[in-house]
């Protein structure tokens, strides 16, 4: 059976969840967040190498500034918790986003983060935070450019490969899967130059919900799908 390399994931319905339970926004984002170190022990035994997590838009700055406040919050905690799950799992990890505009704490937990990780081979753990793919497409632009000014690339030599050096996702390979809980099925400005020929799934479970049992479920539906690029076969 073939498991896909690289899995995407759009961590949706964690306040519909909790309202539903009759508790806080915050309490489902904090259920979230324990969540997302299940899912990695599960993604990695199932032979996963790299899964991306989408943590935080750049849209989500636009929500109130409370519920934003305890996001900031629980990223924190997170990261200190990451730090620990790293080491013990033998887990790189990575922050997708621009970063400038957390706090300076924040900012520190997440280079000491990615800087401890760095030699760590066993999984590949990417984190979306203060991402957009616009805003990434456009800062990648931006620094392409500036190295074509400062005659470090020739125009001639941008390609969709050289383009891809300049993302945040340099050297990770695309998704093979993209997986989208509680029932929305758009991609919210999420990896769209990476997502090009991945598989779509979408489930109506809410993210705090998502088990083993339901990435099993989103890993069969992939198993079962027939890839192909441009007309040929992936076999």
């Amino acid at each position: 059976m073939k498991i896909p390399q690289h899995v995407a994931i759009i961590l949706d319905g964690n306040g519909r969840w909790a309202k539903s339970k009759g508790m806080p926004r915050n309490y489902g984002h904090k259920m979230g967040a324990k969540n997302v170190e299940k899912i990695c022990d599960t993604a990695g035994h199932m032979g996963i190498k790299y899964l991306t997590v989408y943590a935080f838009s750049t849209e989500n700055w636009g929500r109130p500034q409370p519920e934003v406040d305890e996001l900031m919050r629980l990223l924190g905690s997170y990261m200190k918790t990451c730090l620990k799950t790293a080491k013990k799992n033998n887990m790189r990890v990575r922050v997708l986003g621009d970063i400038s505009r957390l706090t300076p704490k924040l900012q520190e937990q997440i280079l000491e983060l990615e800087q401890v990780s760095s030699a760590y081979d066993g999984f590949y753990f990417q984190i979306a935070l203060n991402y957009g793919s616009r805003d990434e497409m456009l800062r990648a632009m931006k620094k392409m450019y500036t190295d074509i000014k400062a005659g470090k690339l020739s125009e001639d030599a941008v390609t969709e490969e050289v383009f891809s050096r300049y993302l945040d996702t340099a050297d990770i390979p695309d998704p093979d899967l993209l997986i989208r809980t509680s029932g929305e099925q758009r991609l919210s400005n999420y990896l769209l130059w990476q997502l090009a020929y991945s598989e779509f799934y979408f489930t109506d479970t809410p993210w705090p919900d998502f088990d083993e049992a339901e990435l099993k479920k989103a890993v069969e539906a992939y198993q079962s799908r027939d890839r192909r690029y441009g007309g040929l076969s992936e076999e």
